[in-house]
């Protein structure tokens, strides 16, 4: 179907408000707001959700109470607000991978890589865009794109149900403070299996992880809780059942595995396992769209739009006015300057070019699939690993394995990702501009002022939350002395002042990472971050007078303040057979038997894509890697293949906490349900659903309520609110827990089974 034959809703020939201050700034707070909580998101699962269609809505909602807006107005307030979502996955995805190589995360950092791949991503889709939106229409459907349209048009006529996405976030909101702030109930109700050794069942019963779940439909979840269930009651047993005889640690654990948990197995060995899972079913979900990804590029070369609309404005159809060719190419050239020029990125002008050319083709390939399956199941990941293993053998050909090129390989895979992801969204967009009659060249500048306002409080947010969970541990490496100082200092937990020390060669025989040291060089306390932390746990003082406890027989461990302590665990109210006056939970006990610390758990942040781009840099690069393990996790991606089954999903599912899959599997079985009662099936117009655009509402609002949580628990807010001990047992108990989630559950199956009819309905 060619252009010529297609009549948008509102036609070139009508002059109509678009590019509007109101509209830019609306769009531009609204995507901050997405950008952040998507931020939140894709570090606790590894994936996002796109946020065009609710924007649409709250566009339509906010301008009827404070003025009418015209459709493109809306248009362009959605288009503005969901760059941020493009861009927060694309940095989470990647950045979070520069704590594991051991370095700081710096913001200017962050901000120079998200601005710099998310302008990339706009200026390479804008040849793309007739070739892919116009002579494909028909073709490429965009499904997300042309539910975003609908519910534009149904806006404009007067029908919206934005009310819900309100109700989600508000309720949402409520119930994450209570847990998650004034922690009344538990956040992971957890239960190991005493007859099943290793086995355990986990799960985070948030709100927003219920919303993806809903929204991501019942077959995507139940795949990757099927992932998680192999892990956590297959997997980890398997190992812990195995390897408990074993008399000396496993590599690359230095443990026995008698005494890890299945925390302790997971972290030392089945995350190698997963990451190979995810890496080779990102790699075949390319392979399968090779076809796809040849044919659509080879189109693109030969349909590019450059040019068109450089002569004479004036012969121009306003549906057709593109950006020119000079902004495109002079803007890349601009970006290549850019990216040399920045100390911090360690690029040179070989891979400023690695960038430009696989973030061409690879904004290709995003865009063509997005026209296919929509952003929101956009396999970006898989495309980065492509990057990254193109990049870092590249690397080993010209010998460049160094460390400095580890930060290199990394800086080149992230901006290609946020490109690669900003370009889908970006094609997206205009899909829904061609279909409203938006003007792209209006677009297109919208999508560069969303870039850059997003790209502020993307990494902010990213700082922020690194910064509010990461946790010290005292370590000992007695033959290790360590003399180069970064020439700053912090006070460690005991209140004297150490060295900051960055190792980032595992080479020097301690683990990489940042710690403090004192004048000798000896490691007195390691970092362990926030973001794809290992030990999550903080330990608050703690005085019970009345109470004494017996340490014989206890192998003593340091504190926080570098004296000795027995770690004792207190269950049902009781040390092994004695009964105690104590809450349930681990204590640091002194020589005495005093009650010192209690030991704070702290649910940290996998971030599973960014773990999985440094396991590919470190592995290639150094050649140390556990490809025995890795190589598992590969064969079993290929027997899901070769069985049907997705197995990126299910690869996603090994990989993460089960506690993670749980909420989304519940989501997605309510999905389930409510389609059965309603006689729904899977199409664009259930993507602006009553039950969707409240779960919507839960995303948001569990999402920028942690955000909430995390700012005043870095304040040193969290004693504060902590309300437990009014509740006692219930606090810390399963059941209550599980009681409030299935209330929040009632609620969202109840709006999608009992709103029928709400997409036809007009107010």
């Amino acid at each position: 179907m060619s252009d010529n034959k297609f009549e948008p809703y509102i036609k070139a020939e009508e002059n109509v408000k678009e590019l509007t201050l109101k509209a830019v700034i609306l769009g531009a707070v609204l995507g901050i707001l997405f950008a952040a909580s998507s931020v939140y998101l894709a570090l606790k699962v590894g994936m996002t959700v796109s946020a065009s269609i609710p924007i649409a809505v709250l566009s339509i909602t906010l301008f009827r109470l404070f003025g009418r807006a015209t459709i493109l107005e809306n248009n362009i307030v959605q288009t503005t607000g969901s760059a941020g979502e493009s861009i927060a996955a694309g940095v989470v995805f990647t950045m979070p991978a520069i704590l594991l190589m051991g370095y700081d995360l710096k913001a200017y950092w962050v901000l120079s890589i998200a601005l710099l791949g998310g302008v990339l991503g706009v200026l390479m889709m804008i040849p793309l865009r007739r070739s892919l939106i116009v002579e494909e229409h028909g073709k490429l459907m965009y499904p997300e794109g042309t539910a975003c349209a609908q519910v534009l048009m149904v806006g404009e006529k007067g029908g919206t149900k934005a009310k819900l996405v309100f109700t989600g976030f508000f309720i949402a909101a409520v119930y994450k403070f209570l847990y998650a702030g004034l922690k009344l109930w538990r956040e992971v109700p957890e239960k190991i299996f005493s007859f099943y050794k290793g086995g355990s069942f986990s799960g985070e019963l948030s709100p927003e992880l219920l919303g993806v779940g809903y929204i991501i439909g019942p077959r995507v979840a139940s795949i990757m809780m099927s992932g998680g269930i192999l892990s956590y009651l297959v997997l980890i047993p398997a190992i812990k059942i195995f390897g408990d005889s074993l008399a000396s640690p496993l590599f690359p654990a230095t443990d026995l595995i008698s005494n890890m948990t299945p925390k302790d197995i997971r972290t030392n060995y089945v995350l190698y396992i997963g990451a190979g899972a995810v890496a080779a079913a990102g790699i075949m979900s390319m392979i399968q769209s090779l076809p796809t990804i040849i044919k659509a590029f080879k189109a693109s070369l030969s349909k590019l739009s450059f040019g068109k609309t450089s002569g004479k404005s004036e012969a121009v159809l306003r549906t057709e006015h593109d950006l020119s060719l000079n902004v495109v190419l002079f803007g890349s050239l601009f970006l290549v300057a850019a990216m040399v020029a920045m100390p911090g990125l360690h690029v040179n002008f070989l891979s400023a070019i690695l960038i430009i050319v696989f973030g061409f083709f690879f904004v290709t390939v995003s865009s063509r699939i997005t026209g296919e399956i929509g952003s929101s199941s956009n396999p970006i990941s898989g495309m980065t690993v492509a990057t990254l293993l193109m990049t870092c053998l590249i690397f080993v050909v010209v010998g460049w394995t160094g460390i400095d090129q580890r930060v290199m390989a990394l800086s080149i895979g992230a901006i290609v990702c946020i490109a690669a992801s900003n370009g889908g969204t970006t094609s997206q967009d205009l899909k829904t501009g061609f279909l409203v009659g938006a003007t792209p060249r209006y677009q297109q500048i919208s999508l560069m002022v969303g870039v850059v306002t997003s790209a502020l409080v993307i990494g902010w947010t990213v700082l922020l939350l690194n910064n509010s969970y990461t946790t010290y541990a005292p370590v000992s490496y007695p033959e290790f002395q360590y003399k180069e100082f970064s020439g700053k200092q912090m006070n460690g937990l005991d209140g004297n002042k150490y060295n900051l020390v960055f190792i980032h060669d595992a080479g020097l025989g301690v683990p990489v990472g940042k710690y403090l040291a004192d004048d000798d060089g000896k490691l007195v306390y390691r970092e362990d971050f926030g973001i794809a932390g290992t030990f999550p746990k903080r330990f608050k003082p703690a005085s019970h007078p009345g109470v004494t406890i017996t340490v014989e027989g206890l192998a003593p461990q340091k504190g926080p303040d570098l004296k000795d302590y027995y770690r004792v665990t207190v269950t049902q109210g009781k040390i092994g057979e004695n009964r105690v006056s104590l809450a349930d939970g681990s204590y640091l006990v002194d020589p005495a038997g005093g009650v010192a610390y209690l030991e704070q758990p702290i649910t940290k942040f996998d971030a599973p894509q960014a773990r999985l781009m440094n396991l590919i840099i470190d592995g290639i690069l150094t050649r140390k890697l556990p490809w025995g393990f890795v190589l598992i996790g590969v064969f079993i991606a290929i027997f899901m293949r070769m069985s049907g089954v997705s197995p990126l999903p299910f690869a996603v599912g090994v990989y993460l906490p089960l506690s993670t899959s749980t909420p989304i599997f519940v989501g997605g079985i309510a999905r389930y349900f409510i389609d059965k009662i309603r006689g729904e099936k899977e199409g664009p117009e259930a993507e602006f659903s009553p039950g969707v655009l409240l779960a919507s509402g839960y995303i948001a609002g569990g999402a920028l309520c942690g955000l909430l949580v995390a700012g005043l628990s870095g304040a040193g807010f969290d004693e504060k609110m902590d309300f437990s001990t009014y509740l006692g047992s219930l606090a810390t108990g399963n059941l209550f827990s599980c009681f409030m989630f299935a209330v929040i559950t009632a609620v969202l199956f109840y709006v999608g089974w009992k709103a029928k009819g709400a997409t036809e309905e007009k107010n």
